[in-house]
């Protein structure tokens, strides 16, 4: 009988450790307008968005989410010295996600903003150039458009703006 407990319990823990490493190969589903995403505590969400446009060839897209981020860095754009002033945010609910996939000369260009809300319930947001997964985890809904679209940096702001070609 104890031979019986210990195989199951053995089996039990095989079964688990499977089941686990399936969830964490598993970071997108395709859906009937485009992708939903589930990223995992650590996960970095921007690379992850990069990663999934350039597997799944995606043209461009919008995108919004939402979810529990270990830090997030934004960025407030000084026009005149043409540098983001950065500010950092720890263990914080991300109360909104929204942003856009192009390309550039580069690869994948995403654009993404965001309002992380803190402890006490004070809001703060901003253009986000990184953010990262904390407990639990963070959802993302993108919707893919059919028409390729770029992005250019733009003179005198040197910002990195989308292109649209209206000729047609």
């Amino acid at each position: 009988m104890k031979t019986m407990k210990y195989i199951f319990i053995i089996l039990t823990a095989l079964m688990m450790n499977n089941l686990n490493a399936q969830q964490d190969k598993c970071r997108y589903i395709k859906t009937q307008t485009g992708y939903l995403m589930v990223l995992r505590p650590g996960d970095d969400v921007i690379a992850n968005i990069e990663s999934l446009a350039k597997t799944e060839k995606i043209p461009s897209a919008g995108f919004t989410g939402i979810g529990f981020a270990s830090d997030v860095t934004f960025g407030f754009y000084d026009f005149n010295a043409k540098k983001f002033n950065l500010k950092t945010f720890n263990k914080v609910e991300m109360g909104s996600l929204t942003g856009s996939i192009a390309w550039n000369e580069k690869g994948p260009s995403i654009h993404i903003h965001g309002v992380a809300t803190v402890e006490k319930f004070n809001a703060y947001g901003g253009h986000i150039l990184s953010l990262h997964v904390g407990t639990g985890s963070m959802e993302i809904y993108i919707n893919v458009n059919n028409q390729n679209l770029e992005r250019k940096v733009e003179q005198p702001l040197n910002a990195n703006v989308l292109q649209l070609n209206c000729s047609k």
